[in-house]
């Protein structure tokens, strides 16, 4: 589904020239929930924007369900872009517009019929749970629940692929919760691959079948998460995994069964 091949982003300072992301490779299988871990700096949201050309890659190849979506044209781009949904750690609504404007947004600008983008909306706020908040605004909402929102919004055009960068790391444990089971129910019902981009250790334990471990712009472990978190080979996975403030209690209760 996804396939990164040595990819790189290099930055130009006034201190000189950053390499953000250095020599990464990696694939994510269809349906696969796949965790990128690491501490703030360690160039993860970096990689992630790489992945639909919201940052352009100094160098290496991307292939998303097989197309090299760096030899696309701008059009082609865009269109190809419509097949990757993405949510941020700030949820990015629009506050002048009701729950369901924000997600009708993106099916309006994409062409749907009034009639398909009722459908969809209607459809997906029941997914959500949130078919009371219909009329209402992002600011009447809790955090939880609007990050609920962004994600039917990301969903909305139907999407293969759903980037989550630190998606969670806005909210509190229940709410964390809430949104990683409404993660693993797009996974289920509608087949999406996802990437999560996140610093939580219990996050990235309780949803991700696989994870990688990211240093200094690279890749330095890569596994099951299971394996990883158990039994972790490279120094800077321990001592990630050491780092008790960096941990968040969620509780899952079998959130995602297939990340043993």
């Amino acid at each position: 589904m996804i396939r990164a091949e040595h990819i790189s982003k290099e930055f130009i300072t006034e201190a000189g020239i950053i390499r953000a992301v250095d020599d990464v490779s990696f694939h994510v299988e269809k349906g696969e929930i796949y965790g990128i871990i690491g501490l703030s700096g360690a160039g993860k949201s970096t990689l992630v924007r790489l992945v639909n050309r919201l940052e352009e890659p100094s160098g290496g190849k991307i292939f998303v369900d097989g197309v090299d979506i760096l030899s696309l044209s701008e059009k082609a781009l865009l269109e190809e872009r419509k097949s990757i949904g993405m949510i941020f750690q700030h949820f990015n609504l629009f506050a002048q517009k009701t729950i369901w404007d924000n997600i009708a947004y993106p099916l309006r600008i994409s062409g749907w019929s009034k009639a398909e983008i009722r459908d969809r909306v209607d459809r997906l706020i029941t997914f959500i749970g949130l078919e009371d908040r219909a009329g209402s605004y992002p600011a009447e909402l809790s955090g939880g629940q609007q990050q609920r929102v962004a994600i039917a919004r990301a969903l909305a055009t139907g999407p293969k692929i759903l980037l989550s960068d630190e998606g969670t790391s806005a909210l509190d444990p229940r709410n964390t919760k809430q949104v990683l089971e409404l993660l693993d129910k797009a996974r289920r019902e509608f087949g999406t691959t996802i990437i999560m981009i996140t610093h939580q250790m219990e996050v990235a334990k309780a949803i991700c079948q696989r994870v990688a471990v990211m240093d200094r712009g690279k890749i330095v472990e890569e596994g099951r998460t299971r394996e990883v978190f158990f039994h972790p080979r490279h120094p800077v996975t321990r001592s990630f995994l050491s780092r008790e403030e960096e941990i968040v209690e969620v509780e899952v209760d079998d959130v995602i069964p297939a990340a043993s």
